[in-house]
C-alpha cells in the first residue's frame, strides 16, 4: 500500500504539472494517472487501497469543505438566501426528470431506471466546485454578489437532496414502493447537519478561547488536527444514527467551520484556512487519481455516443433549473451564465453510487455505470476548464 501511495503522489503530481503547463486542468492529469495506474491498464495500485478508497476520497473532501467553511461569509450568504435554497434542489430535480424522461427512449429501459440513472447524475462535484469557489472568495471575484457563497451552499445541499432521492428509488428499483415520508428527509438532514454544526462549532470555539485564557496556548496546527477529529466524527455520526435520525456529515462539517469563524480571531482563521489549503494539495492529488482509478474502460466505452448525447441533454435541462433559481435575483447576465457554468462538473458522488445499482443487482446496474463513469471523464475536467476560463469574464472583481 506504501508503494501505492508513493506512485499516486509522485506520477500524479507530474501529471498535473504537465496539464497545468498545457492551459489545462490539473485534475485531467490526476484522473489520467489513476486510468493508468488502475486495474484497467497497468494494475500497479494495491487492491488494499481501491478497498479503502471511498474513505480515502471522503477524507480529502472533508479537507477542502473544511477549508470552505472557513471562507463562507454569513453575511454575504444572507444576500443571496432564495437563490442558494432553489440551487440546493431545482437543477437538481430539472435533471433527475430529464433522465426519465429521455433514457426510456434513448436506452429503452424503464421509468425506475431513468430515475435512478438521473439521482445518480444529477448531483454537482463538491470537489471541483468546492476548492474554485473558494479560491474565488480569496481573490474577490463575485464577492459583491456573493456568488460563490450562493454556489457553495447551494452545491453542499444539492448532494444532500441527490442521495436521499437515490436511495428511495433504489428501493423502488428492487422492488419497494416508494415513499414520501423519505422526502422529508431532505430538509430534516440539512437542517439538523447545519444546526449541529454550528453548534460543535460554537463549542470548539469556547474550547480554544477558555484554554488560551487559562494560559495554555494551542498552537495552529494542533487546532488544525483537533478540526479535522471533529470532522471525521461528525461524517461518521451520520453513517452511525441514520436509522434514527438523518443528518447530513458533509453540511455539519462546513456548518462547524462557518461557525467557529464568526466568533475566532480572523488572523487566526487565516492562518488555519492557509493551513487546510495546504492538506488540500495532498488530499486533491488523492482524491481525483482515486476516481480515475475506478473508471472502467469497457463500461465507457461501450455505451458510446448515445450515453454522451444523454449526458449533455441532461446538462442542457439541468442549466435550465440553474437559471430559474437566480431568474428573480440581481445578478447580472453574465453572472448566471457563470452560475449555469459552476453547476456542470461530476466527480465525487458519481464515483461513489455508480455502481451501487449494480451491486446492488439491477438490471440496469450496467448502464448506470456506464454514464456515470463517461460522465465523471467529460463533465468533471469540462466544468473545471468552463469556471477557470471564464470567472474573470464573468465576475466583478471586488475592490481589495
Amino acid at each position: 500500500m506504501i508503494l501505492s501511495l508513493g506512485l499516486i503522489l509522485i506520477v500524479g503530481m507530474v501529471f498535473a504539472k504537465i496539464f497545468d503547463k498545457l492551459k489545462l486542468p490539473r485534475i485531467i492529469g490526476m484522473l489520467l494517472t489513476g486510468i493508468i495506474l488502475g486495474p484497467q491498464v497497468l494494475n500497479l495500485l494495491d487492491a488494499n487501497i481501491l478497498k479503502i478508497s471511498p474513505d480515502l476520497r471522503t477524507i480529502a473532501l472533508i479537507v477542502i469543505l473544511l477549508k470552505a467553511g472557513l471562507s463562507l461569509d454569513m453575511g454575504d450568504l444572507k444576500k443571496v438566501g432564495r437563490s442558494a435554497i432553489l440551487l440546493s434542489f431545482l437543477p437538481a430535480s430539472f435533471e433527475i426528470l430529464s433522465y426519465a424522461i429521455f433514457v426510456p427512449k434513448i436506452l429503452g429501459l424503464n421509468l425506475i431506471d431513468g430515475l435512478l440513472m438521473g439521482a445518480v447524475m444529477a448531483a454537482v462535484s463538491p470537489a471541483i466546485v468546492v476548492p474554485r469557489m473558494v479560491k474565488l472568495i480569496d481573490e474577490g471575484y463575485g464577492k459583491d454578489e456573493s456568488i460563490p457563497q450562493m454556489i457553495l451552499a447551494g452545491a453542499s445541499c444539492d448532494d444532500v437532496f441527490v442521495l436521499v432521492l437515490f436511495s428511495s428509488f433504489l428501493s423502488m428499483a428492487k422492488g419497494s414502493e416508494f415513499s414520501f415520508k423519505s422526502l422529508l428527509k431532505v430538509p430534516e438532514s440539512i437542517t439538523l447537519g447545519i444546526g449541529f454544526g454550528i453548534v460543535i462549532g460554537y463549542l470548539l470555539y469556547l474550547f480554544f478561547e477558555r484554554r488560551y485564557k487559562n494560559g495554555f496556548y494551542i498552537r495552529n496546527s494542533f487546532k488544525v488536527i483537533i478540526i479535522l477529529s471533529l470532522a471525521f466524527l461528525l461524517v461518521s455520526l451520520e453513517g452511525l444514527v441514520k436509522e434514527i435520525i438523518p443528518i447530513s456529515g458533509l453540511l455539519a462539517v462546513i456548518a462547524m467551520a462557518s461557525a467557529y469563524k464568526i466568533k475566532a480571531d480572523d488572523g487566526v482563521v487565516e492562518r488555519l484556512s492557509e493551513k487546510f489549503a495546504k492538506l488540500w494539495i495532498f488530499a486533491e492529488i488523492l482524491l481525483f487519481v482515486l476516481v480515475g482509478a475506478e473508471v472502467d474502460i469497457k463500461y465507457m466505452t461501450g455505451i458510446g455516443f448515445i450515453g454522451i448525447a444523454l449526458i449533455f441533454l441532461g446538462l442542457l435541462i439541468r442549466s435550465i433549473g440553474v437559471f430559474i433559481s437566480v431568474a428573480g435575483s440581481r445578478l447580472s447576465k453574465n453572472e448566471k451564465i457563470f452560475t449555469i457554468l459552476a453547476y456542470t462538473p461530476k466527480a465525487t458522488v458519481q464515483a461513489a453510487i455508480g455502481s451501487v445499482a449494480l451491486a446492488n443487482g439491477i438490471g440496469s446496474g450496467m448502464a448506470i455505470l456506464s454514464i456515470a463513469v463517461l460522465g465523471i471523464i467529460i463533465t468533471a475536467p469540462l466544468g473545471a476548464i468552463l469556471i477557470d476560463k471564464s470567472y474573470k469574464k464573468l465576475l466583478k472583481k471586488a475592490p481589495n
